[in-house]
């Protein structure tokens, strides 16, 4: 069953993935066009706990959360479109393809996490992505999820 949502807030960001802090993050998703595309906004802010140790003086998002942060603005995407919010919907990452990493991210910046659907609609999902700050590119990554979809 489709919905014709076309954001996402924080509130039923959190009744679709089960991601809470300090792992959950996307802020909001924005532009979903069915199980499509959809663009993802990460605030990323110096009180997150990976910039403790990454690095100390020099804080860098690292690139694994920003693929992540793509993953989630997908599974909220998917989530959207086929109307699971509060019925335990999981998703598990099963590959990350061609990954580059061509910015530093940093507190302050507005990640925007673009996510175009490949292939879908069963278990196994594949996606392409791309985060920018600014238009500036930051991240490109193509990546595989399972939907774990209720039954019934």
């Amino acid at each position: 069953m489709s919905t014709d949502l076309k954001t996402a807030d924080i509130g039923l960001i959190q009744r679709i993935i089960p991601h809470r802090y300090p792992f959950l993050l996307v802020d909001k998703v924005i532009d979903i066009d069915g199980s499509k595309s959809c663009t993802g906004i990460k605030n990323v802010t110096f009180n997150e706990p990976h910039f403790m140790g990454h690095f100390p003086g020099t804080p860098i998002m690292p690139g694994v959360t920003i693929v992540e942060a793509m993953a989630q603005a997908a599974a909220v995407m998917v989530g959207v479109d086929q109307d699971l919010a509060d019925k335990d919907f999981l998703v598990y990452f099963m590959g990350i393809d061609s990954c580059k990493f061509r910015r530093k991210v940093v507190p302050g910046d507005v990640l925007r996490l673009n996510v175009t659907t490949k292939r879908g609609g069963g278990k196994v999902w594949k996606f392409e992505g791309s985060a920018d700050v600014d238009g500036e590119i930051a991240c490109t990554a193509s990546f595989t999820a399972m939907m774990d979809l209720p039954k019934g």
